[in-house]
């Protein structure tokens, strides 16, 4: 029996550290995990916490749809537990069309289809497909993961800081100083981590500005501008807020888009993992060899599954119904509580969140009486004296002591929202 620890001295280890690339060093953890090992720490030592930090689904209060599980588990009893094609199996890309063709007006064939073990690596794919270290990364904040990701390709990163009365979406004037040297935008509606959705005439200006630049682009030989579009929430919106794509708006921007999707949220179905990327075909082909390369393909099981949800009208609504109305209830739950409260926050649109503002409390006495100045000073005083864990806009790369925090619904009960709003009133009170 050989103990490897013996061999590996502080010194061995720090030489052996010296062979770490650039990207490696200064590539930083997720904030988000971060809380949330702080959250799940106080919860074990038996203090009441609402953990509002979580992008994810309580299976025990939002199980997946039956038809996705009984699919699912009759393919693996079917021994269907081979290796899947690279871009996906077929049925779940004409599944995928088809689906589209039904619900958002578009039509396109299976090889515009990349499937993949979720929507992350056909987001973190765009990223090493399109740009090249030095391009110009376009983004919106606060937005989720795009800071890092344009740090693990190397990017020229740019945020673009949207405003609370813009519901934190970007508006072609923003675009304009940045959209001649870019080389890939990228934008999320429903928007994580703001619960807001873009409304249609202004992602349909968007859309005329990226088919205008790269008209200019053309005739000079430049590379286009193309455009990720992440759509993962689309299925979770309310009230009056209604999704769009843009190419639906603007056909003759769909050379330039590449859309993002999958099962995670629309069918809370987080760790089956199946996502995938809507793109021209001769893209596409690109990401499918990325994809094999890496082995990021989606279980053929969960794949079979889906396929036969997708094709199934029914099942969706009766699951989107009850769905759409237990997330809308624990959001309207927190509208309504942070109202009285008096407590800055946005409506909630869509997704499974809601943007909450407490720079009322800069300045106020934090946990150890010196007053508050920052977010996370805000974050430890409302986690430690009212038992509520949120994530601050930094987060999601918007800088700057704002006060702005996200709350996520999904893996709370009423019950523990009712009784979150409790203390909290306490604790500012």
């Amino acid at each position: 029996m050989i103990n490897l620890s013996q061999h590996l001295s502080s010194d061995a280890a720090a030489f052996g550290a010296t062979s770490l690339t650039k990207i490696a060093r200064e590539m930083q953890g997720s904030l988000i995990l971060g809380i949330g090992a702080e959250v799940r720490a106080l919860a074990a030592s038996g203090v009441p916490v609402c953990n509002l930090t979580v992008g994810d689904f309580d299976p025990k209060q939002f199980p997946i749809p039956q038809e996705l599980r009984d699919a699912t588990v009759a393919a693996m009893d079917g021994f269907q537990t081979n290796y899947p094609p690279s871009e996906g199996i077929l049925e779940l890309r004409k599944a995928v069309c088809a689906w589209y063709e039904r619900e958002l007006g578009l039509t396109f064939s299976p090889d515009w289809v990349v499937v993949a073990s979720g929507a992350r690596p056909v987001m973190y794919a765009t990223y090493r497909l399109f740009l090249e270290p030095g391009d110009t990364l376009l983004f919106a904040v606060p937005s989720w993961n795009n800071g890092y990701y344009g740090q693990l390709t190397d990017a020229n990163a740019i945020a673009l800081v949207t405003r609370a009365e813009d519901d934190f979406f970007p508006t072609v004037e923003l675009l304009a100083p940045h959209i001649r040297t870019a080389r890939l935008f990228t934008l999320n509606s429903p928007l994580n981590p703001t619960g807001t959705v873009i409304p249609p005439e202004r992602l349909a200006a968007l859309a005329r500005a990226i088919v205008a630049e790269n008209a200019r682009r053309a005739p000079l030989g430049e590379k286009p501008l193309l455009w990720m579009w992440d759509q993962v929430y689309w299925r979770l919106t309310f009230g009056a807020a209604s999704h769009a794509h843009p190419a639906a708006l603007v056909p003759e921007v769909t050379p330039y888009v590449i859309t993002i999707d999958a099962i995670s949220k629309a069918f809370a179905a987080t760790g089956l993992r199946v996502g995938w990327a809507v793109l021209p075909p001769i893209l596409a082909e690109r990401m499918k060899a990325f994809i094999g390369h890496v082995g990021a393909w989606a279980p053929k099981p969960e794949q079979v599954g889906t396929a036969a949800l997708l094709d199934n009208d029914a099942a969706m609504a009766r699951f989107g119904e009850s769905f759409r109305a237990a997330l809308a209830e624990r959001l309207g739950i927190l509208d309504a509580g942070l109202t009285r409260l008096g407590v800055q926050h946005l409506v909630p649109q869509g997704a499974i969140y809601l943007s909450v503002c407490f720079d009322a409390l800069l300045g106020r006495p934090g946990l150890d009486g010196v007053p508050m100045t920052t977010n996370e000073d805000i974050r430890r005083f409302l986690l430690h004296r009212a038992g509520v864990a949120v994530v601050p806009f930094q987060a999601f790369d918007l800088a700057g002591e704002s006060g702005w925090f996200r709350m996520s619904v999904g893996a709370v009960s009423p019950a523990q929202l009712h009784a979150a709003l409790d203390r909290l009133a306490t604790a500012l009170g």
